[in-house]
């Protein structure tokens, strides 16, 4: 039978008791780097109890730095349009002081394989330390345990509060509870939408309650959508839909650093009563079972590595907490490597993560570079389908063109329109067109030539837009000039 064994001042919270399970109990078994997954996931509601520690005040600045990113930058004006805005009604995609469009999705495949690479680069050097302190769905998760360690009090109290029947002061705290989940899912679906239409605008008109009815489902959607996600799935998500914590073990390797027990410290484990020669023969784990409890998924990191565990380090903080208050060294468990655990040097460069390193740089690199050469003019040139060509009296061949001239530059341009390629070839109409900054502009082109110089029934030419302000900023496109047969 199990013992019960109270904790008298080990924690500033009170009544948590120590466990001294029986020795054939399978969380005794030694740990290792491989992820286990012998042991079927908890599907259950976990009690997450809040712990302090030094890994957590790093995990909550980054989801506070996170999340104020999130909800702010849609706020944020730069001239007279939202610094991030992405304009599908226009087909702009406003990012910072840059305008891209959808002739620019190349440079959004880009990023996406540099992000997985850099994702990959993470994993193999530090193990799943992105899900912990990154990922959107633990970001949130976090935050909604947040306000229900506020509203509903400490771990122990929401369990009796759960296996006792219904009061008044229990009901208003659930109540509570959802009510800040909801208007968070809310804030969240709001703020989503922002990034796609102009949030103040927005704001007005969902108050209103003036809003497009496309924008009202996308906020309900995302509403739902957070507040089932983070307030009820949990850890199941992590589990059971995010892909990454399926292959992640495949790119682990025994120089991974990953969250780890030392069993060899630790094992066999004893009681905090233990004293003398008795306390001698054990190992430091009092098996108080913190670690389990502080764990957002609810695994025993003292089974093994699992693919479950999400590297959050909230059961190195707990377990630290305990050590320092019965006078034992720090690190129990703690970010470490198999080969580190096993005795042995661990190697950091090892030619996988080189790998990742150099293919990540390279594409780094290229980006940059692309991105600072990039010509902040696009041009669109097609014939006008509605006549192949025209004469003229005085035996000139006219031949139409629409064009369309974007600016994707932040300052406004005045553009000198040239045409090459045929003897005498001329424009008729403006050379100069004034675009504004971020402008798209649409016109009518005649170009003419003089028929004896039409050898064939299609020649090429040549539409050379260049900007006056800046010679360098110049865009060539080719197309054809038709006449009459010979």
């Amino acid at each position: 039978m199990t013992q019960r064994i109270p904790l008298q001042n080990l924690t500033t919270e009170a009544a948590v008791e120590y466990y001294s399970p029986s020795s054939n109990d399978s969380r005794h078994q030694p740990s290792s780097s491989t992820p286990s997954n012998n042991k079927p996931p908890q599907l259950g509601h976990i009690y997450v109890r809040e712990i302090g520690g030094f890994f957590q005040r790093i995990r909550r600045s980054s989801n506070w730095l996170l999340m104020a990113l999130y909800f702010g930058l849609p706020w944020v004006n730069w001239g007279d349009r939202p610094l991030v805005w992405f304009d599908l009604a226009a087909q702009e995609f406003h990012i910072f002081a840059a305008t891209f469009y959808p002739q620019d999705f190349i440079l959004l495949t880009w990023i996406l394989v540099l992000c997985a690479f850099g994702l990959f680069l993470i994993t193999v050097a530090a193990g799943r330390v992105w899900c912990g302190y990154s990922c959107p769905q633990s970001v949130w998760t976090f935050l909604f345990i947040w306000f229900e360690h506020r509203l509903e009090g400490p771990r122990h109290r929401r369990i009796r509060r759960d296996n006792a029947s219904r009061t008044f002061d229990t009901l208003w705290r659930k109540t509570a509870k959802h009510t800040a989940w909801l208007l968070i899912a809310l804030a969240t679906g709001i703020a989503f939408v922002g990034y796609f239409t102009p949030i103040r605008a927005l704001v007005v008109d969902f108050v209103s309650l003036n809003a497009h009815p496309w924008a009202l489902f996308w906020i309900g959607f995302f509403t739902v959508f957070t507040y089932l996600n983070a307030g009820w799935l949990r850890h199941q998500v992590c589990l059971h839909m995010c892909p990454y914590s399926r292959f992640q073990s495949a790119m682990f390797d025994a120089n991974t650093l990953i969250v780890s027990y030392d069993a060899a410290r630790g094992e066999p484990r004893r009681n905090h009563h233990q004293k003398g020669a008795e306390a001698s023969s054990v190992g430091d784990c009092i098996d108080c079972e913190l670690c389990v409890q502080v764990c957002p998924t609810g695994i025993d990191i003292r089974d093994g590595l699992q693919y479950e565990c999400i590297g959050c380090a909230a059961c190195i903080d707990a377990c630290d907490s305990v050590m320092a208050r019965i006078n034992k060294p720090l690190g129990l468990v703690r970010y470490t490597t198999e080969r580190a655990l096993e005795g042995k040097d661990t190697r950091f460069w090892r030619p996988q993560l080189i790998a990742y390193a150099v293919a990540l740089l390279s594409m780094v690199v290229l980006l940059v570079g692309f991105l600072n050469t990039r010509v902040p003019i696009d041009v669109d040139v097609a014939r006008d389908r509605q006549a192949l060509f025209e004469g003229t009296e005085s035996g000139r061949i006219v031949n139409y063109y629409n064009v369309t001239l974007r600016n994707q530059d932040t300052d406004p341009h005045r553009y000198v329109l040239t045409a090459s390629g045929l003897p005498g070839l001329r424009l008729q109409g403006m050379e100069t067109i004034d675009v504004e900054a971020n402008e798209t502009r649409r016109l009518r082109v005649a170009l003419s030539a003089d028929e004896g110089v039409l050898t064939q029934p299609s020649h090429p030419i040549e539409l050379r837009f260049t900007s006056l302000e800046e010679p360098s900023v110049t865009r060539v496109s080719e197309t054809r000039f038709l006449g009459p047969s010979r």
